[in-house]
């Protein structure tokens, strides 16, 4: 009978194991480690800057490297290398760039006016603007525009009338992400230059 007992225990035994074991395996199939997302997030920029090439008042170029302002000295007939560029940095998101134009010697300039370079270079005037302009298409980081690049004064000009007038050229940019056209871009971040 004691053998018999042993044999009866030792069964349960087994058969309780198998359960627990069951229950254990069943209890570790259905659970599972829960995991986490972290989300980081940064603002992107648009930077540009704005120059041209140094030249000598007479308007040749002197040198390879760029300032934000030249002296000219006015000649009739004479041409002048003026050639602003717009650059977009090194990390900038692509953006629509514009250019605010103010030509105190619009009236004395030759056939091949600032406004015609502006044109075959690009350049579109901006709807409801009379000097502002924008570039046919988004521009990425790294790259350069320009604006235009020389402007001649007409053989007739009374150049002494113009003594102390400018040509004064600024830029803008917007984010490129958002919109379909400059104009969009324009209406919905118009920039008022400064005043």
């Amino acid at each position: 009978m004691k053998k018999k007992f042993l044999i009866t225990l030792s069964v349960v035994a087994c058969a309780i194991l198998l359960v627990v074991g069951s229950i254990a395996g069943t209890i570790a199939y259905m659970t599972s480690m829960t995991t986490k997302v972290t989300n980081t997030f940064t603002s992107g920029n648009v930077a540009i800057t704005l120059d041209e090439s140094v030249v000598d008042v007479y308007g040749n170029k002197t040198t390879g490297t760029t300032t934000s302002g030249n002296t000219y000295k006015l000649i009739p007939g004479h041409e002048y290398s003026k050639d602003p560029t717009v650059h977009v940095a090194e990390g900038s998101e692509d953006c629509w760039i514009f250019v605010q134009i103010v030509d105190d010697l619009a009236a004395i300039q030759d056939a091949d006016t600032i406004a015609t370079q502006l044109s075959t270079i690009g350049w579109t005037l901006v709807s409801g603007q009379s000097n502002v302009y924008a570039y046919k298409e988004t521009v990425s980081a790294g790259e350069d525009v320009s604006v235009f690049t020389s402007f001649k004064l007409k053989g007739e000009a009374d150049v002494a009338a113009y003594a102390g007038k400018n040509i004064t050229v600024m830029a803008y940019a917007v984010q490129a992400d958002g919109f379909i056209s400059a104009q969009a871009a324009w209406e919905a971040a118009p920039c008022t230059w400064g005043a």
